[in-house]
């Protein structure tokens, strides 16, 4: 079937990007699901960070590539031995196909399966296959989803059953900014009761972490950013504390605040340079834990010395260590609940023809979470 589809064919691409048109709006052919696959129909699309860091080259996957890995969409067709969906059900795509049964599936870390980090690399589906083509050649994946489409063929491991009746432009969030940011705060920190937590870069994802954290009873909770307007929302959102990233005195003020810093630093804006903050800020026997994706080349350092005598904790989080059929579920719970503002983290919505500008927005601190409506 023909659908219409913003393809990258170049990276790195330079902004201001409603000038240098890095996406072009094309119409693409894309072939029917294979076995274990699933036609869905897009329904809403967010732009994220991951997508940006695609298009300027700090993420490097192969092109040309469809972008787009969090939405919200409805089944549309089934391939052969998808037995437990059917046509017009709702779902939430997830940017990590889990194939169940290599070592990290086996051991409940679906997060890091290790044939769908393959497939996502390589720009296919679990398959191996390549279901999007142009002009007789085949167009990439990303990361198994490609949601800047009006339609998508992906694995029946690339989405989760959604119950709700919640809007598409809020359920598309679920797919990546809730699920990496809650679970990084839950799953990978896991944040208890009372324990102090900073939140460094307050983007989709790190809103999402303070409202994890918020979720689980931290206090205080101090919000870290550059931009004077995120920091308002944070507050908003169950922020005790908000310190602009600029000041001098950083550090030293969430020393006072915390006597010595916090029990759990949540590094969310993809920088070194942030996740070098966060750690500074983390207390003694502290974690600091990082889903930012800075770019691969970039380092900071830390003294082995001080990582033992400190007994500190430095870990990585990869879609909020979650098994999104448990947490997309329990996370839905909590919004319905009032317990995650989700709604807060839209910005605007937009057209799929705007796609370039909408992340002219992103890039430049304007938007929250953007969203396609398709």
């Amino acid at each position: 079937m023909k659908v219409r589809a913003a393809v990258l064919n170049h990276s790195p691409a330079e902004g201001p990007y409603a000038q240098t048109r890095p996406l072009t709006i094309e119409e693409v052919d894309l072939a029917p699901p294979g076995p274990g696959e699933v036609l869905v129909k897009i329904e809403a699309a967010g732009l994220c960070h991951s997508d940006l860091s695609v298009i300027d080259g700090a993420r490097p996957r192969p092109t040309p590539i469809v972008l787009g890995h969090e939405a919200a969409a409805r089944v549309h067709a089934l391939g052969p031995g998808v037995d437990d969906l059917k046509v017009g059900d709702r779902a939430v795509l997830v940017f990590v196909p889990s194939c169940g049964h290599c070592a990290p599936c086996a051991t409940g870390r679906p997060a890091l399966c290790e044939p769908g980090a393959a497939a996502n690399g390589e720009g296919t589906l679990l398959s191996k296959a390549r279901r999007l083509s142009l002009g007789g050649k085949d167009i990439n994946h990303q990361v198994g989803v490609s949601a800047f489409a009006e339609y998508a063929v992906v694995s029946r491991r690339s989405l989760v059953k959604l119950e709700s009746d919640m809007p598409p432009e809020i359920a598309a969030l679920f797919g990546c900014a809730v699920l990496t940011g809650v679970g990084a705060a839950i799953n990978t920190a896991g944040v208890k009761p009372g324990q102090s937590v900073a939140v460094v870069g307050l983007g989709g994802v790190g809103l999402s972490a303070l409202m994890g954290a918020a979720a689980a009873g931290a206090l205080p909770i101090i919000a870290v950013d550059l931009n004077e307007e995120k920091l308002t929302a944070a507050r908003a959102l169950g922020a005790t504390h908000c310190i602009n990233a600029a000041d001098p005195d950083v550090i030293e003020k969430v020393r006072e605040i915390t006597r010595g810093g916090v029990e759990h630093a949540l590094e969310m804006a993809g920088s070194a340079k942030a996740l070098e903050l966060a750690y500074l800020i983390t207390r003694r026997g502290g974690t600091t834990t990082t889903a930012g994706l800075a770019n691969h080349q970039h380092t900071f350092a830390v003294s082995p010395s001080r990582l033992v005598a400190e007994e500190r904790t430095l870990k990585g989080s990869y879609i909020g260590s979650c098994v999104p059929t448990r947490d997309i579920p329990r996370f839905v719970a909590l919004y319905e609940a009032g317990k995650l503002p989700v709604d807060a983290l839209l910005t605007s919505t937009g057209k799929l023809d705007d796609i370039n500008e909408g992340f002219d927005a992103l890039a430049s601190g304007k938007a929250i979470r953007h969203v396609l409506l398709m």
